[in-house]
C-alpha cells in the first residue's frame, strides 16, 4: 500500500529574487485544506480584489520556498508572472482540480512536451 502524499516539492521557472539577488527555486507546497481556500475570502484584499485570492491561497500552502524563512502574500506577489502560472497550474494538480499532464522541455533540443509523473507506491 502506497504512503498518502501531502507535501509536494517544485522548481519554479524563473525563481523569486529576494531584496539581496539571491534567487529561490526549489521550495515545497502542502495540499490545502478546506479552510485554506474559504478563510482567504474573508480578506479585505481578497474583497476589494478577487483575483487576490490566490496570493493569499499561494502564501497559505507553499511551505517552503529556496532558503526564505516564511513565504508571505509579499513574496506570492514579488514571482515573475510566469512562476506565478506554473504555481497556480501546480496547485491545481496536487489536489486534484486540474490535469495530471506536465509540460516539459527537452534541455538539449528544446522540443515541447508533455509527462504524466508517477503518483508515490507507483
Amino acid at each position: 500500500m502506497s504512503a498518502f502524499r501531502t507535501e509536494f516539492e517544485f522548481v519554479l521557472p524563473r525563481g523569486y529574487v529576494d531584496a539581496a539577488g539571491e534567487v529561490h527555486r526549489e521550495g515545497m507546497m502542502r495540499l490545502a485544506t478546506a479552510a485554506d481556500e474559504i478563510l482567504p475570502l474573508r480578506d479585505p484584499r481578497v474583497q476589494a480584489n478577487p483575483a487576490y485570492l490566490v496570493v493569499i491561497l499561494l502564501s497559505r500552502v507553499i511551505i517552503r520556498l529556496g532558503g526564505l524563512e516564511a513565504v508571505n502574500p509579499k513574496v506570492i506577489e514579488g514571482l515573475f508572472s510566469s512562476d506565478l502560472a506554473y504555481l497556480q497550474e501546480f496547485y491545481n494538480r496536487i489536489n486534484g482540480t486540474g490535469t495530471q499532464a506536465l509540460k516539459v522541455e527537452c534541455p538539449h533540443c528544446r522540443n515541447g512536451f508533455e509527462v504524466v509523473p508517477a503518483q508515490a507506491g507507483e
